[in-house]
């Protein structure tokens, strides 16, 4: 008995991965997920909505019917190996989100829907690898985000005692001096609040001048070096990696050359 015949779904596995590793079935997703990003834009507008609402709800069913069987197709292809995959993981939640059903008690999810657009992030790979570099910045981050929350802490308690009684509204507790201090860091309006302060202390700039010094052109580089530094890195691991997958390559067509010479000398003997 033919073994094809008996068990057709390797044959259909088969097709189904050369189908959804095509060039052209991954830009179509690609387009699907900008047109539903654009059409997700429009419900925002009651104007729009009111005319075109049903044809929009339309699309979008339409849209995360595809992508459920874009899933399946992946889930059938790639079986036990689906969930090893964290971008397969990510696709499958970004379109579980969507699929909640209207009426049940999680119909705030469907909020969420316009995430779809971030499967294309799953879908390109310089994407994939600016993502993956940025992930790999986390455990440097994170010493930096606390060096940057001890600057805060330190600074706030020091502008609450020097500023407390000077501006309550922005300086009175912890908490707004804290929250004031971060807007400084993000250098948005920081002249407006010194100059509220130096008109009863005016040596007040000596410390926003020393605190901005720190916080923002000192801390805030650090962040920015060391996502440079991991997306470095993250460029060389990909070209390592492709460098490796092209000797594989060569190797394994030198091997092949050396079976075909073997088995023209065999013949040239017999």
């Amino acid at each position: 008995m033919n073994t094809d015949q008996s068990n057709p779904a390797p044959a259909l596995r088969e097709r189904a991965r050369v189908l959804i590793e095509s060039a052209r079935f991954e830009r179509s997703i690609t387009a699907l997920i900008l047109l539903n990003a654009v059409t997700l834009g429009i419900e925002t507008s009651p104007l729009i909505t009111a005319r075109l609402g049903e044809l929009l709800h339309g699309f979008d069913r339409l849209v995360l019917a595809v992508f459920v069987v874009e899933l399946l197709l992946r889930g059938f292809v790639h079986r036990g190996q689906f969930f090893r995959d964290p971008w397969r993981v990510f696709d499958l939640s970004v379109v579980g989100i969507a699929a909640v059903p209207a009426g049940s008690a999680f119909t705030v999810l469907r909020a969420l829907r316009v995430l779809r657009v971030l499967r294309l992030v799953s879908l390109v790979p310089s994407m994939r690898g600016v993502v993956g570099a940025l992930l790999k910045a986390l455990p440097g981050m994170a010493s930096i985000i606390g060096l940057m929350g001890l600057v805060l802490y330190v600074s706030a308690v020091m502008a609450t005692k020097l500023f407390g009684a000077i501006s309550p509204d922005l300086f009175g507790n912890l908490g707004a001096s804290l929250f004031t201090l971060f807007q400084v860091m993000t250098v948005e309006g920081w002249p407006d609040i010194a100059r509220g302060v130096m008109v009863q202390s005016p040596y007040a700039w000596v410390f926003f001048v020393v605190y901005l010094l720190v916080a923002t052109f000192m801390v805030l580089n650090l962040f920015i070096a060391v996502v440079v530094n991991a997306m470095q890195s993250q460029v060389a691991e990909d070209l390592k990696d492709e460098g490796e997958t092209h000797t594989r390559l060569i190797l394994k067509e030198v091997r092949g050359l050396r079976r075909d010479l073997e088995a023209l000398r065999r013949s040239s003997m017999s």
